[in-house]
């Protein structure tokens, strides 16, 4: 049955749940017409997503979370990268800047921090984020059943992240994750509207990710980052001097299916370029979930309503995050294969954003609470800029290095 929940201080935003083992139901519904949607209380500033780390060997605003040991040993957290340069430590509103050798020092030669006594970075014991069974909601227990997962309506753990920006080395053995590729050839309509400065009217349509859930503007927190959707538009419009009008069509809690039953309110707009996100919601559950070719069947529906009604309409289809493994119903692997079969379905009018190869990377370097939002199935401002710098390559060609 459906619950109405209030996460944060948005009285005007609407939230669904599904069923208890559909988390993402815990975001609101957010319809956005023109590039930017309803304001926070301190306007954000420009986020610009044109230079991603892949492509320029700096890494801007990496999130970690520092774990202390429980003997009460030194808390650490790991970079996706060997800094050469350390810029800047601060938290995760940017208010905080935090001084090198008394809040955190780097382990030479490694990815590491470690937190010198008295330092004023947060740090979280595994039993502080491990709180007793039964006691979350959603059903968030743990795979080894010790416990459940800590959930965060809001902003809870970017309070509990830092911010850390660093210079690295670039090479095949730092990052193997194949970059986005401009996808001129799969979306040459799309492009050329772009490069001629004409209009685009760009509409997004997903769960609980796309509506925005847990980026900063959306829990009305500084830094106040808009969600990928807002982000990529206002790139896009800032890259090509064009005017985008962005629609958000996106609902928390739902499925591919469900997608399909309610596609036409996106076909109905007419656009030129649909973003379609789905996958995490359609994996997460217990015994069988949606199959990949079920999957693949409903983006292809949604696709077919949206050109009986926009015939040269273009896609670009959302590989999703990956989901905190440790959550008994979370379903990583299927996410996988959602991917694999998206990635047959690129051609003519449909390009692939990667963003399920980039998260399975990372992974291996940094633990889920690094990257996360609300500590199961959403990212945090970080993971939000990620998905706008990989949708935006597809879209614009990277500028030289400088």
């Amino acid at each position: 049955p459906d619950t109405i929940f209030r996460p944060v201080r948005r009285t005007y935003m609407r939230m669904r749940f599904a069923t208890m083992s559909v988390l993402s139901a815990a975001c609101v519904v957010m319809h956005v017409s023109g590039a930017m949607g309803a304001g926070p209380t301190t306007a954000p500033a420009f986020t610009d997503v044109s230079r991603p780390f892949w492509d320029t060997a700096t890494m801007t605003g990496e999130s970690v979370l520092f774990i202390k040991p429980a003997d009460g040993g030194q808390a650490t957290a790991s970079l996706l990268f060997e800094p050469t340069a350390i810029r800047s430590v601060t938290s995760s509103d940017g208010k905080t800047i935090y001084k090198e050798g008394q809040d955190y020092l780097l382990v030479t030669g490694s990815r590491q921090l470690t937190l010198p006594a008295g330092s004023a970075i947060p740090a979280r014991t595994t039993e502080e984020l491990t709180p007793p069974l039964g006691s979350q909601p959603f059903g968030l227990v743990r795979r080894d059943g010790k416990g459940d997962i800590l959930f965060a309506a809001g902003h809870e753990y970017a309070d509990m992240q830092t911010l850390v920006t660093y210079t690295y080395k670039l090479d095949a053995a730092s990052w193997d994750v194949p970059p986005p590729r401009f996808a001129e050839r799969e979306l040459p309509r799309t492009i050329a509207i772009l490069r001629q400065g004409a209009p685009l009217k760009l509409v997004l349509f997903g769960d609980s990710i796309s509506t925005g859930c847990n980026a900063s503007k959306w829990a009305n927190t500084p830094p106040f980052q808009p969600a990928y959707g807002e982000l990529l538009a206002a790139n896009l419009g800032r890259a090509y001097r064009s005017e985008i009008s962005f629609t958000n069509h996106s609902e928390g809690g739902r499925t591919s299916a469900w997608g399909l039953e309610h596609i036409g309110p996106v076909a109905a707009e007419k656009p030129d370029l649909v973003i379609l996100a789905w996958g995490m919601n359609d994996s997460t559950g217990e015994g069988e979930t949606c199959s990949a070719e079920t999957f693949i069947a409903n983006l292809k529906g949604q696709m077919a309503a949206v050109r009986a009604a926009r015939p040269n309409a273009e896609f670009i289809l959302v590989a999703s995050m990956l989901p905190n493994k440790d959550w008994r119903l979370a379903n990583p692997d299927r996410v996988l294969q959602y991917r694999d079969a998206m990635r047959k379905m690129v051609g003519p009018g449909i390009a692939l954003a990667d963003l399920s190869s980039v998260w399975e990377a990372m992974l291996t370097r940094k633990p889920h609470l690094d990257l996360t939002g609300n500590g199961v199935n959403h990212p945090n401002d970080f993971g939000h800029r990620l998905y706008a710098e990989v949708i935006f390559s597809l879209l614009a060609q990277q500028r030289p290095a400088r």
